[in-house]
């Protein structure tokens, strides 16, 4: 038995160490998806300017893997809203933001996104998310979209619709079988359009998580000043815990 026992720990060793990854391998496939509000009425919500300074630092620690944060292997940043519904969007790829500081990146955002828009498209936006993750040939790697916004549907009528109509209307379908893995990450909303999120947009394998505007000002208390972005660890680890947060599938009500 104990013969037995020792030779079932050194298969198990083997495996996983034939697992493991090798020394200097580059990292596993990873998407990240950036989307940015840039309608009047988050430009006006007071949220707006934390929001783009937050999104560069998420940007630079996950393509930089800080404090443990999974690292981007693809990033793509575009605007979630157009003059009118289905207006194409416009992707900046990882390569535009490699070698840049946070407050480089910053920079970009609001020079990529300097004008206003009326509408703010959440289905166009997936659209083309799809479309960039199948040209790209990154269908399977695990898809983090990231949306800094006040989440409310802007189209024909929906100021009409009561929210578990109005919230229904939002299609993630074509994200759905991208990869095993999709999460939808609403950031910066009001309490309720948060729970509008969870509760109604219709969705099989996607997973969404929400933070409001209230908790996302948090990062702040753990940002220190004058220490390198390497070191910042209570911010990574916040950034983990509060905004990456692991997803189960399902609706939360």
């Amino acid at each position: 038995m104990k013969r037995a026992a020792l030779l079932t720990l050194s298969l198990l060793a083997g495996a996983a160490g034939a697992c493991a990854p090798k020394a200097g391998a580059p990292p596993p496939r990873s998407t990240l998806v950036v989307g940015l509000d840039i309608s009047g009425s988050f430009r006006k919500s007071g949220q707006f300017d934390d929001a783009l300074h937050y999104a560069a630092l998420y940007i630079y620690g996950h393509i930089h893997a800080l404090g443990g944060l999974k690292q981007a292997t693809d990033v793509f940043v575009g605007s979630l809203g157009g003059e009118h519904v289905g207006q194409p969007k416009s992707f900046h790829p990882i390569q535009d933001l490699y070698g840049k500081t946070p407050a480089q990146i910053e920079n970009d955002l609001r020079n990529w996104f300097p004008e206003e828009d009326p509408i703010t498209d959440f289905n166009s936006f997936f659209q083309r998310t799809a479309v960039h993750i199948k040209r790209q040939n990154l269908v399977l790697a695990p898809l983090n979209i990231v949306l800094f916004s006040d989440g409310i549907p802007d189209f024909p009528g929906a100021g009409r619709m009561p929210p578990k109509e109005r919230y229904a209307k939002i299609d993630v379908s074509p994200i759905e079988y991208l990869s095993r893995n999709v999460t939808i990450r609403l950031l910066y909303a009001k309490p309720q359009e948060a729970q509008n999120w969870e509760g109604f947009v219709p969705r099989n394998r996607v997973k969404i998580w929400t933070q409001d505007e209230q908790v996302m000002g948090g990062w702040h208390r753990h940002e220190i000043q004058g220490v390198a972005m390497e070191r910042q660890d209570s911010l990574w680890s916040w950034t983990q815990q509060i905004v990456d947060f692991r997803v189960r599938r399902g609706k939360i009500l």
